[in-house]
């Protein structure tokens, strides 16, 4: 899912389910499957979405800084 939305790679998306998992502390499993069922148009916890935002700002920040320098 975080693949098709933000089109980054597979080690990407994994990186960022992971850092989500550690700063929300909740299972990479019950992220994983929050991101699936939002799709389906389920709603995320908010404090999970604000996590999710944060490492997808993280990682784009990331993005601009490698694609700078």
């Amino acid at each position: 899912m975080l693949m098709a939305g933000l089109g980054c790679g597979q080690q990407e998306a994994w990186k960022i389910l992971v850092a989500v998992s550690q700063h929300a502390n909740i299972k990479l499993r019950e992220v994983a499957d929050a991101v699936a069922s939002a799709t389906t148009g389920q709603p995320m916890p908010a404090e999970l979405q604000d996590h999710l935002t944060a490492a997808v700002q993280a990682w784009q920040a990331r993005n601009e800084q490698e694609s700078s320098g």
